[in-house]
Formats: structure tokens, C-alpha cells, sequence
């Protein structure tokens, strides 16, 4: 699909087609499953109230990414959830853990940009894009990701 899409039909197409991706992106940005649920139902309600017209659903879903991520950045403004996570969420501690339960310990931007570039994909330039970085400080952002890994997990290899 390369068409514009505006209003009940941007919507149609989000909630078809991405309603996981920005679950995903709550998850992976918010402490527990009821805040990434509200996050998502919020992003959602933002779309309904839009009326920009989207150029494509590449840039629909970009849109969504972005206002997830600032919604949940949103989250932790508040000085209750600052002073509660500090800004991050606690690092993981046992032995079944997964890779991303190390990359959701990781600070924010490392984690985000970690999170895009490998779960869902997108390169160093359209993560700059969506979340308004320029693209070398993305590249930073992952190779010092990379290495907080490689330092929790060891025996991480870089790519």
C-alpha cells in the first residue's frame, strides 16, 4: 500500500496492521504491562484525534513509533515515576533471561535505538528520523548499547 492515508482510514490501517508493534514499543519502554497497555490505547486516541494526512503507512507507523516512545518518555516526567525507576528501569537480575530483558535495562536512547534498529528493523537513518537524532548519534547510541551488553551479557559479539 503506497497511498496517502488521513483520518478514519489512518486509523483503519494503524489498528489493523500495528497495534502490536506499538505494544511492543510500550513494553519495551515501560515497567509493567498495565502502563504499556494504557500507553498504547493513548497513541491510538492521539491517531483518532489527528488530522494530518500521512504520506505513507511507512510513515504512519514512524508517527506511532515517535508518539509512543514520547508518551512513555512522558511517563517518567512525572516526579513520582522519577523518583520511583530514576529514568531506567531496574536491571535484570536470574538466569533465564532473555536478550531483551537486558536491552529494556539499558538507559533510554541506548535502548530505544537498540530496540529499533534490531526487534523492528529500521536503520540508523529512519531511527534518527523517528526519534528526532541525527544519524551519527544514533550509530553512537548503538555501538555504546552494544557494548553495555557485551559487558552484562559477555560474550556478546558485536555484528
Amino acid at each position: 500500500m503506497s497511498e496517502k492515508l488521513s483520518g478514519r482510514d489512518a486509523f483503519n490501517y494503524a489498528f489493523e496492521n500495528y497495534t502490536d508493534t506499538v505494544y511492543r514499543v510500550a513494553v519495551h519502554n515501560t515497567p509493567g504491562v498495565a502502563d504499556a497497555e494504557d500507553i498504547s490505547q493513548e497513541v491510538f486516541v492521539k491517531l483518532l484525534e489527528k488530522t494530518r494526512t500521512f504520506k505513507s503507512p511507512e510513515h504512519l507507523k514512524a508517527w506511532l513509533i515517535r508518539v509512543t516512545v514520547n508518551l512513555c518518555h512522558s511517563l517518567y516526567r512525572s516526579s513520582k515515576r522519577q523518583t520511583e525507576l530514576d529514568g531506567n528501569i531496574p536491571a535484570p537480575e536470574g538466569e533465564d533471561l532473555k536478550v531483551i530483558d537486558y536491552v529494556k535495562a539499558l538507559p533510554e536512547n541506548y535502548r530505544n535505538a537498540i530496540y529499533l534498529h534490531y526487534y523492528e528493523g529500521y536503520s540508523a537513518s529512519e531511527i534518527a528520523g523517528i526519534l528526532g537524532s541525527k544519524q551519527n548519534t544514533v550509530l553512537s547510541w548503538l555501538r555504546r548499547g552494544r557494548e553495555m551488553l557485551k559487558e552484562q551479557i559477555g560474550g556478546f559479539d558485536d555484528e
